[in-house]
């Protein structure tokens, strides 16, 4: 198969692969989503088998009008209308009870949909040009970091797809934030770049599943995507550093010299390069989060461009969007951990989702 490259002129016809059953890889503000109609059980299956994906990991549903909640869910509960009214469009996924005609491909046999109406304007022209809601997770090979370029998505995807529609690099970089209002109390299943701070406002105690930082229990079931498998990981060994930056850099330096300095990289602060034996990659300034979620898969894509083996992540603060970080982090790396020091320096630096105007303006959310 002849993977197309379309611009964002080309619109229509990438409706048009879609309304065939096709596949598109497809921009959104958070990453690039591998896209099909989402009401097509057949069509959606062609994911799974271009991904490598497990067929018991859900998908979230992409619309572009609100009015077309109605025909995907049993009911609209009424708080859905104040979250839309704040963060839609935009990177946040509501779960909810699901109509009978969704198809059990996106459910993954669940009785709930995830379901969310992204800012970036193509995908919802997209959305419209193909005339049906469109099911889309992360355009790339299942396990490993998602795609924030038309570049990444044909490098996982050429000859498995249709198409890919250049929408130009993601904005914010990490997935939606996921959360489901099918549990007693309103509960974040995935972090991303909607903040827990910011959802209390609207709904008042949110609660955060216990998977978003650890793992899932044996036999216990994904809700949502990202929380059962390996994620977002490179070929390289992903190791997250709790320290100071000396201990990191000390640490860093003794593994590269047992390991090999060539095979061995750090992904830093902006700032903190200076004396590491090895590659060093930059992920953001230490007190900017959202620069964090922007860099974060572009740079663990790089490590893989170097051929490293092992990757060493100065960790970053959890609060505000650093939590969606943590989340992927944690989960490239399997949940290694290597904490240097007493203090639990990631989480003891900044108060909670204090920069949520500055991330929003500066990423153009």
């Amino acid at each position: 198969m002849e993977t197309k490259l379309l611009t964002a002129k080309e619109v229509n016809e990438a409706g048009k692969i879609l309304k065939n059953g096709g596949l598109v890889g497809i921009p959104t503000e958070t990453v690039y989503g591998l896209a099909a109609n989402a009401l097509d059980g057949t069509a959606v299956a062609k994911i799974f088998a271009a991904k490598g994906r497990p067929q018991d990991n859900p998908l979230i549903v992409h619309i572009s009008r609100l009015s077309q909640l109605d025909d995907l869910v049993a009911f609209v509960p009424p708080v859905v209308y104040d979250l839309a009214d704040v963060f839609w469009p935009g990177p946040l996924t509501i779960i909810m009870e699901k109509s009978g005609i969704i198809p059990d491909e996106v459910s993954a046999g669940l009785p709930t949909v995830a379901i969310r109406m992204p800012s970036h304007p193509l995908a919802r022209k997209i959305i419209d040009a193909a005339g049906v809601p469109l099911a889309a997770p992360s355009a790339n090979t299942s396990g490993k970091p998602s795609p924030t370029t038309a570049d990444h998505v044909m490098h996982d995807m050429s000859g498995k797809i249709d198409a890919v529609l250049d929408g130009g690099p993601c904005g914010v970089g990490v997935e939606s934030t996921v959360i489901t209002l099918c549990t007693r109390k309103p509960r974040i299943l995935r972090p991303g770049r909607v903040t827990p701070e910011e959802l209390e406002e609207v709904l008042g105690e949110v609660e955060i599943d216990d998977a978003v930082l650890g793992k899932l229990k044996d036999g216990e079931t994904a809700a949502s995507p990202g929380m059962k498998y390996k994620h977002y990981s490179p070929n390289a060994e992903v190791f997250v550093i709790d320290a100071d930056t000396e201990s990191f850099r000390r640490y860093v330096n003794d593994a590269a010299t047992k390991n090999g300095v060539s095979k061995t990289a750090a992904l830093v602060f902006d700032g903190e390069d200076d004396g590491f034996v090895c590659k060093t990659l930059s992920f953001g300034e230490k007190d900017d989060d959202c620069a964090h979620a922007h860099k974060l898969f572009a740079a663990l894509r790089e490590c893989d461009d170097f051929g490293f083996s092992s990757v060493y992540v100065h960790c970053p603060s959890y609060d505000g969007v650093g939590l969606a970080v943590m989340n992927r982090l944690l989960r490239a790396a399997e949940f290694k951990v290597i904490k240097l020091s007493g203090v639990d320096y990631a989480t003891s630096r900044y108060s909670r989702g204090y920069r949520s105007d500055r991330c929003r303006k500066k990423y153009s959310l």
